[in-house]
């Protein structure tokens, strides 16, 4: 079963073993960067199997601010990883979907998720699309890693 988590001190350990392919490291960074983003508007999140930690991602409180694309009634979400080991056994769609519910009860001022998926990574777009989210057919052109897809999530 797939659960999320705001990452806790206790936790680091494990996010460390996480790893992505290198293909993949431009679309979500490295986990250092990850460990050093949290702020009063960047809040990191775990994502477990049973008790393992299989992946992170950060829920960005500021997303609406910095990008226009964004509703001020949205939460952002970056960083998304599921470890390399782990990919391909449907835990990213499981992880994505729980995240609906997740930031409901978490964060109930937000009523959608948004995120940018770079238009070369196809795997990561599919399992959002698959998980819920809609493409909401504008392109986010500020990325240096390229266009990018901007994606919209309702949470209920």
């Amino acid at each position: 079963m797939i659960t999320i988590t705001k990452l806790f001190e206790t936790d680091i350990k494990q996010i460390q073993h996480i790893h992505l392919n290198e293909d993949q490291i431009e679309f979500a960074g490295t986990v250092d960067e990850f460990l050093n983003d949290a702020s009063d508007t960047t809040h990191l999140h775990v994502i477990k199997s049973g008790e393992e930690i299989i992946g992170y991602f950060k829920l960005d409180l500021a997303y609406a601010r910095k990008y226009d694309f964004c509703p001020e009634s949205a939460v952002g979400i970056r960083a998304f990883v599921i470890d390399k080991k782990q990919q391909g056994k449907g835990y990213g769609k499981q992880a994505v979907k729980a995240l609906f519910p997740y930031v409901a009860s978490s964060y109930p001022n937000y009523k959608e998720i948004v995120l940018t998926v770079n238009c070369r990574n196809k795997a990561a777009y599919e399992c959002y699309r698959k998980a819920g989210f809609e493409d909401t057919n504008e392109k986010y052109l500020g990325s240096p890693a390229g266009p990018n897809y901007i994606m919209i999530g309702r949470c209920y």
